[in-house]
């Protein structure tokens, strides 16, 4: 292990560098390193279960990922990147994940301690969604969600799948007359409730999970006919669903 006392700071970046060849292979897609140990219990949740759920399409379209399991990270201060660290950052300066995105692959940071497991394995399958949908991979994929956001945008559907989707919609809806118009505008807030959304499908096959209810919520029949479509275009890998009646019929 490259850092030396438990005082000691690292960008992930300088840490990625320095332990290329000390990464686990897990499968061919992913490996990992842990910064300070780990249960084999916990790693099996941090790890195993939630790669063992990823729709084999998704792991297709992934480039080569490694896996930073630090104790805290915090944020990048403007120069440099987030910060692998072994004392809690002041609350404002706490990172919960890292992305890098290189061009031999990406490598992501995740903070674990006083962490819940389940605000984990959000970030982690985030930072996948955000790496599918910022790729090239599966445009025809895109293409399909990015007609279904158009005919929901046509109904006037109310509500995101998350905070950031939500706001670049009520920004395009404020700015831009014709809400389904190929625009800067238009693209930015379909990758966005892209990602969320696929967020949300790939946490629920791993997971059982709650929707947050709030102002902000969209109708359970659109997030559904979202479902179905990932579900269509990702199909989840045997003996795992994300919808009801798929596990009826498992």
């Amino acid at each position: 292990m490259a850092i030396e006392t438990v005082n000691a700071k690292i960008t992930v970046d300088e840490l990625a560098s320095r332990i290329r060849g000390e990464m686990v292979p897990l499968g061919t897609i992913f490996s990992y390193f842990l910064v300070t140990p780990i249960a084999e219990e916990d790693l099996k949740q941090y790890l195993e279960d939630p790669i063992a759920a990823l729709p084999p399409s998704i792991c297709a379209a992934l480039p080569r990922i490694g896996i930073l399991l630090a104790p805290y990270l915090e944020k990048a201060n403007g120069k440099h990147g987030e910060s692998v660290c072994f004392e809690r950052p002041p609350e404002a300066k706490q990172a919960f994940a890292a992305r890098l995105v290189k061009r031999d692959g990406a490598i992501l940071a995740f903070a674990t301690k006083e962490e819940e497991m389940a605000e984990y394995h959000y970030c982690f399958y985030n930072a996948l969604a955000a790496l599918i949908a910022g790729g090239t991979a599966d445009t025809s994929a895109k293409l399909k969600f990015d007609s279904l956001i158009r005919e929901e945008l046509s109904a006037e559907v109310h509500g995101e799948v998350d905070e950031r989707s939500w706001r670049l919609k009520q920004s395009l809806a404020r700015r831009q007359i014709n809400t389904r118009k190929d625009t800067k505008l238009f693209r930015e807030y379909a990758k966005q409730s892209f990602e969320d959304s696929l967020t949300l499908y790939l946490h629920g096959i791993c997971c059982d999970i709650d929707v947050e209810s709030g102002p902000r919520q969209m109708p359970s029949r659109y997030l559904r006919k979202r479902l179905e479509l990932l579900s269509t275009l990702f199909p989840p890998p045997k003996g795992y669903a994300v919808l009801p009646e798929q596990a009826k019929r498992r």
